[in-house]
């Protein structure tokens, strides 16, 4: 088991700052109503802080399979950037969209690093 590189540290706090962040929006966007309450784009909100909560999880934990939830979350950080990015007007979304890119960027890192390595 390979010994956790200040690059996963990085991935792991902005996988908890997008979890974080996310849960707050999913509230804003509760409270707001409208087309920020919308289920797809809830969803996505919820999809994408829990992901971001399990892969930083597995890289705390050094395993092996941080890849494959690396992945997804990437995947799922892209989806819910773009959702969050329609509805740009809103600053919260915007800072969360922000939050989602860096994550994805940082989870498509490890999970290409981590499948090199395995």
């Amino acid at each position: 088991m390979q010994h956790r590189d200040s690059r996963m540290q990085k991935c792991i706090d902005e996988c908890s700052s997008c979890h974080r962040i996310c849960l707050e929006t999913l509230t804003h966007c509760l409270n707001k109503g409208g087309r920020l309450s919308e289920a797809h784009h809830i969803r996505l909100l919820t999809d994408c802080a829990e992901i971001c909560q399990i892969s930083a999880n597995f890289m705390l934990r050094n395993s092996e399979l941080h890849v494959y939830t690396c992945g997804a979350c990437a995947e799922i950080c892209e989806r819910c950037a773009r959702s969050c990015e329609e509805m740009s007007d809103d600053a919260l979304m915007v800072r969360c969209a922000e939050a989602c890119r860096s994550c994805a960027t940082l989870c498509r890192e490890m999970s290409g690093a981590g499948a090199r390595a395995a």
